[in-house]
């Protein structure tokens, strides 16, 4: 039996799913996703694909979505949806500013942000933007780091040229040469950017930004009436994740493909977005998927507060679910 399916069907004999052998009920999830179909969204089409929600007991429904920051806003103020798949730090802006919502798990502990640059530009930090032009959208999460970022490297912003462009506009306003790096999420951008535009990526998180990037999040009210489901759902989408970086990507990719035809994703795209995501998991050796690291939101709550995000004052714990609380069975009993 495989190493994962394993792991699920004691998932679900932990949390009670299965009595003698006979599933109980489904339980129905419903899931906002982050943005449209791409490769982050591999272990959600591959869990449901292979049947492994169902083993868990659960129904689930998946929902693409239009940027983080909406479904965080979605999730967080209404009934439509149990859990909520985005960028967490803007789910922690989000709280910080009144909404009640918490992350559940964390699959990408570093925030995914950073400057897209030319493989051969010899650009290797933000020193190296000096007298450049470069491509960024205001509103976006990247656009509160862009001072701090560029101080990491003695620069103002007034020693570059900032180009606003739309979000839907930028990959192709960098990748035709229209601006000399830009401002982006890396791994959904880069791989889609060096097929036109051979490119490499200067992550903020190397130069001492931290936040955590992509993970599940959820209502207070939601986590109190159903979190038991909740952890059991973030189980087995933890434990997905382990499958695929175990060398199972391409199967991964057929399974988006397969989810959403049509979309007219790019195979070799989606593999590419899947790898690039993988530095920013961080140690997978002996290291469960999933669960918050409260050094983690520390440094998050850090950074966040010194561009004026999130409140100082504001214990990192506040931000998301202990793990001994959903995330506790799943995760103990997944081995």
């Amino acid at each position: 039996m495989p190493r994962l399916l394993k792991h699920l069907l004691f998932l679900a004999v932990a949390c009670g799913v299965l009595a003698s052998g006979v599933a109980q009920s489904a339980e129905p999830v419903r899931v906002r996703l982050d943005w449209t179909p791409w490769g982050v969204h591999a272990p959600f089409h591959l869990a449901a694909q292979k049947g492994w929600f169902k083993q868990a007991g659960l129904d689930v429904s998946l929902e693409d979505g239009n940027g983080s920051v909406t479904t965080v806003q979605i999730v967080g103020n209404g009934d439509s949806f149990d859990v909520g798949h985005a960028a967490l730090a803007s789910m922690m802006v989000a709280r910080d500013k009144g909404l009640p919502v918490k992350a559940l798990a964390v699959f990408a502990r570093q925030g995914d942000i950073g400057v897209l640059v030319p493989a051969d530009s010899g650009i290797d930090g933000p020193a190296g933007l000096k007298g450049k032009r470069v491509a960024y959208t205001a509103g976006s999460l990247e656009a509160p780091f862009i001072d701090a970022f560029l101080a990491r490297g003695g620069l103002r912003r007034d020693a570059l040229t900032l180009i606003n462009v739309d979000a839907a506009g930028k990959a192709s306003t960098y990748a035709i040469g229209r601006a000399d790096a830009a401002f982006s999420t890396i791994p959904f951008f880069l791989p889609v950017v060096s097929q036109t535009r051979a490119s490499r990526a200067v992550r903020f998180a190397d130069y001492g930004l931290h936040m955590p990037g992509f993970g599940l999040f959820a209502s207070e009210a939601r986590l109190a009436q159903r979190g038991e489901v909740l952890g059991r759902f973030a189980g087995v989408v933890a434990a997905a994740w382990e499958y695929i970086y175990a060398g199972h990507q391409d199967e991964a990719v057929a399974a988006i493909l397969a989810a959403r035809p049509q979309a007219r994703l790019d195979a070799k795209v989606l593999r590419g977005q899947i790898d690039a995501l993988r530095d920013y998991f961080g140690p997978l050796d002996g290291v469960r998927i999933g669960p918050p690291a409260a050094q983690d939101w520390t440094q998050a709550v850090q950074t966040l507060s010194s561009v004026g995000l999130v409140s100082a004052e504001r214990p990192a714990a506040d931000y998301y679910v202990e793990s001994g609380v959903a995330l506790r069975q799943p995760y103990q009993d997944a081995k």
